[in-house]
C-alpha cells in the first residue's frame, strides 16, 4: 500500500512537471533578472488576465515556448517567457508597457528597441524566434566580395577585421550586431586574406554607402561593449529615417510629432537636401520630433488630408497626431536649405502657434485696436479669406463658434498606432 502512494505520488509529480514544461517561464521579481542576464535571446510575453487580447494569445505562447524548448534545448540561447503585468506591475512600468498583449524581445539582458508585431500564432511565433536567433554576421571569403556590397541606402555596412573569428574583439563585435541587426549589415574579414596591415591588429570600420571608398574607423577599444555599441548606433540609426507600413506603429509609439517629407521615388535629390539639412542644423530637434521620409505614391491618404496630390509632391509637413500642418514656404529644396525656417516651422508647432493660426489667422504683429474691423484678404492660393486680430478668449475654439470654424485636417498617422481591435490601450490618451 505504502509503495502505490509514492507511485501515485511520482506520476502526480511527473504529469505536473510535463504540464508546467509546456508553457513559457513565468516571471516574477525574484527570477526576471537572472533569466534576462543568463540567456542571449529572450521575447517576453507582458499581458493581464483580464484582457482579452492576452487571453486569445495565451494558449498560442505556451504551445510556442514548448515547440522552442524542443527545439532549442540550451535555455541559455534563447527563451520564451511571461509577465502578469497586475501582479509586478513594477516590472512592467520599468519595460514602458502600455498595453496588453505586448511582445518584447530582450538580448543579453537588454530590451530591444522593436516589439513583435507579427501574428500572434504558434507558427509566426517560432519562425520570428529562429530568424532573431540567426547569426547577423556574413563572413567575407575575398577582398572582391567586400567592394561589391549592397550600396543601396537601405542598409548600412560595418566590417570586422580580425586575424580570427575568436576571441573577445570578436565577441564585442558579435554582440553589437546582434543587438543592431536591424540596423546595419555586418561583415567579418577573417584570417591572411585581410592581413593587410598587421600591425593594426583586429579593427572596425563603418563603410558609408555614398562613398564606399571612405571607410570611417572605430579609435576605441573593441572589447569595450558600450562604446563599440554607442559608436555602431550613431553610425547605423540616420537622423531621419524612412517610413514604412511595416515600421509605422513602432514610429508613433515613440509618441514624438512627425516631420515629413513626402517625395516622388524618381527624386533622389530632395530627400538628400532634407537629410542634409536636419543633420546640419536639426540635430538638437531630435528629441522633440521625429524626422521622417516617406514615398508619396504610398502615403496617398496623408497627401488627401492636405489637399494635395502625387503632382504636388515633394510636400513637407508635421503630424501632431492630432492634426497636419503644412510647411508654410514655397520653393521647398531652398526653403529647406535654410535651417532657420524648418527650425521656426518645429517651435510654432510646440508653441501651439501652428493650431492658433489654423483656426484665428495670422498672430498679431502689433496691439489689436479695440474695435479694429475685420478685413478681406487674399490668401496664397487667390481666395478670398476673411482675417481678424485674435482677442485672447479666441486663441481655443469655444462653444458653436469652434464648431463653424475649419479645423487643420486631421492626423491620419495616429491611425496607423497600436489598435484597439489588437490590444488593450492602458491609457486612454495613447
Amino acid at each position: 500500500m505504502h509503495h502505490r502512494i509514492v507511485l501515485s505520488f511520482v506520476l502526480i509529480s511527473l504529469t505536473h512537471l510535463k504540464f508546467s514544461k509546456a508553457e513559457a517561464d513565468q516571471l516574477t521579481s525574484s527570477n526576471v533578472d537572472k533569466i534576462l542576464q543568463e540567456t542571449e535571446v529572450v521575447l517576453i510575453n507582458f499581458y493581464a488576465d483580464w484582457c482579452r487580447f492576452s487571453q486569445i494569445l495565451a494558449p498560442e505562447f505556451d504551445k510556442a515556448a514548448d515547440s522552442i524548448r524542443k527545439e532549442f534545448p540550451d535555455e541559455k540561447k534563447v527563451r520564451l517567457a511571461k509577465l502578469d503585468c497586475d501582479r509586478e506591475n513594477g516590472i512592467a512600468a520599468k519595460y514602458r508597457v502600455s498595453k496588453y498583449p505586448t511582445l518584447k524581445l530582450f538580448r543579453y539582458g537588454e530590451m530591444t528597441k522593436r516589439e513583435y508585431r507579427g501574428r500572434r500564432s504558434h507558427d509566426q511565433i517560432i519562425e520570428y524566434i529562429r530568424e532573431q536567433i540567426k547569426d547577423p554576421k556574413s563572413y567575407a571569403d575575398s577582398q572582391e566580395s567586400l567592394e561589391n556590397l549592397d550600396k543601396s541606402k537601405k542598409k548600412r555596412h560595418v566590417i570586422g577585421y580580425f586575424e580570427q573569428a575568436q576571441g573577445d574583439d570578436y565577441d564585442s563585435f558579435s554582440k553589437v550586431a546582434s543587438m543592431l541587426r536591424d540596423e546595419c549589415q555586418f561583415h567579418v574579414a577573417a584570417g591572411e586574406t585581410f592581413a593587410k596591415d598587421k600591425a593594426a591588429g583586429n579593427r572596425i570600420v563603418y563603410r558609408p554607402n555614398e562613398d564606399f571608398h571612405s571607410d570611417i574607423p572605430y579609435a576605441g577599444s573593441i572589447t569595450d561593449y558600450q562604446s563599440l555599441w554607442h559608436w555602431t548606433l550613431d553610425k547605423c540609426v540616420p537622423v531621419v529615417r524612412e517610413i514604412t507600413f511595416e515600421n509605422a506603429e513602432e514610429l508613433t509609439e515613440e509618441g514624438l510629432p512627425f516631420v515629413i517629407l513626402f517625395y516622388h521615388p524618381d527624386d533622389k535629390e530632395t530627400p538628400e537636401v532634407f537629410a542634409k539639412t536636419v543633420t546640419s542644423n536639426l540635430l538638437a530637434e531630435k528629441a522633440s520630433v521625429n524626422f521622417l521620409t516617406a514615398d508619396g505614391l504610398k502615403f496617398t491618404h496623408p497627401l488627401h488630408h492636405l489637399g494635395k496630390s502625387e503632382k504636388d509632391l515633394p510636400i513637407l509637413a508635421i503630424d501632431s497626431f492630432r492634426h497636419m500642418y503644412e510647411f508654410p514656404h514655397k520653393n521647398l529644396k531652398e526653403s529647406m536649405l535654410n535651417g532657420q525656417l524648418l527650425k521656426d516651422f518645429i517651435a510654432d508647432l510646440h508653441s501651439g502657434k501652428l493650431h492658433r493660426e489654423f483656426h484665428n489667422g495670422p498672430d498679431p504683429t502689433e496691439p489689436p485696436k479695440p474695435d479694429q474691423p475685420k478685413e478681406e484678404q487674399k490668401s496664397e492660393d487667390g481666395d478670398t479669406a476673411t482675417a481678424h486680430v485674435p482677442k485672447e478668449q479666441d486663441m481655443q475654439p469655444q462653444g458653436i463658434d469652434a464648431k463653424r470654424r475649419t479645423s487643420p485636417p486631421e492626423s491620419t498617422f495616429k491611425k496607423l498606432a497600436p489598435s484597439r481591435n489588437r490590444y488593450t490601450i492602458i491609457r486612454d490618451e495613447l
